[in-house]
């Protein structure tokens, strides 16, 4: 009797091959990696149940075509996901892989665009921003040094805002600027010039340094409009909130003496404060915090100079 014919119902491996247009060597292989468990006759020669084992190979093969796994192919047989859980992780691991694929050419273009003499400087930029997601972890953690003080929800909220991902399908320009965001907080002189701009100048007077970044960072929130509609610095109520808090950070009144010492405590001119900011821009293509305060900054100078003499 042949296994085409057996009265159990059972077939062989050669039958299965017949019915599901899968190879024989292949079904072996599934049946070596426990995708398939197959019965075994008397002699030794798989069987299986034609009845559901069609339906699995034919879900095998259509989930190999469309890239998952083995080892999330027998999670779907032994149902410990489901076709569709399986199916998002798959998309999920290759939406990642092609973010790392655009990065990869976006930087391949940017060494391709460089002026000839240019090219070696550029290859040792970009080598800083090989890994992304490690470059963006490298700028998470130098602010979480500087902002120590915020508590977790504000600073998430300030890495939401102000902390650019590497962008998901970057032009060349944007990868080049990432890798000089990440040359600029890797200058050791960048951290202290953002410190003296953040804390006025001496963090030693401040009091209560996580009211001090949450009054600014409202300041920031109230002026990003204004920087936005290109409102030329000016007192308002945007700078009385940035001075009110850092008076009540260092237990201060607000006097023209103060405000003196809060103009010029600051690096609000530094280029390395000034590039940063910028090259955040360049990759966010939004208004960053870095603008709002130097706004404050101009709008505070406004505030201090002399009254013009009386004709």
């Amino acid at each position: 009797m042949t296994e085409n014919t057996r009265r159990d119902g059972l077939v062989g491996i050669g039958e299965l091959s017949r019915r599901t247009g899968v190879p024989v060597r292949t079904l072996r292989f599934y049946c070596d990696e426990g995708i398939l468990e197959p019965r075994r006759s008397a002699g030794g020669h798989r069987l299986f149940d034609p009845v559901t084992t069609v339906d699995q190979v034919l879900l095998v093969r259509r989930l190999r075509g469309l890239g998952l796994s083995l080892t999330a192919i027998v999670g779907v047989l032994t149902e410990r996901v489901s076709i569709i859980e399986a199916v998002a992780a798959e998309r999920a691991a290759l939406d990642t892989e092609l973010g790392a694929l655009r990065w990869r050419r976006a930087s391949l273009v940017a060494v391709e665009e460089a002026p000839p003499n240019r090219r070696s400087v550029r290859l040792a930029l970009l080598s800083t921003v090989h890994d992304r997601h490690a470059a963006y972890d490298n700028l998470v953690t130098f602010w979480r040094r500087m902002l120590t003080p915020l508590p977790s929800d504000m600073f998430d909220g300030f890495v939401a805002m102000n902390i650019p991902e590497p962008p998901a399908d970057p032009t060349p320009r944007q990868v080049v600027a990432y890798a000089e965001l990440i040359t600029v907080t890797t200058d050791p002189a960048s951290a202290p010039a953002m410190s003296r701009q953040l804390w006025r100048p001496d963090p030693t007077g401040v009091h209560d340094k996580r009211a001090l970044l949450t009054g600014v960072a409202e300041a920031c929130g109230i002026a990003g409009p204004l920087v936005v509609a290109r409102v030329e610095p000016q007192p308002g109520a945007e700078l009385d909130q940035f001075l009110a808090a850092h008076a009540a950070a260092r237990r201060e009144r607000d006097t023209p003496g103060f405000r003196q010492r809060i103009l010029h405590g600051g690096n609000d001119t530094d280029p390395r404060i000034h590039r940063y900011w910028e090259l955040t821009a360049e990759i966010t293509g939004d208004t960053t915090a870095g603008a709002a305060h130097y706004w404050l900054y101009r709008s505070l100078e406004q505030a201090t100079k002399p009254a013009a003499p009386v004709p």
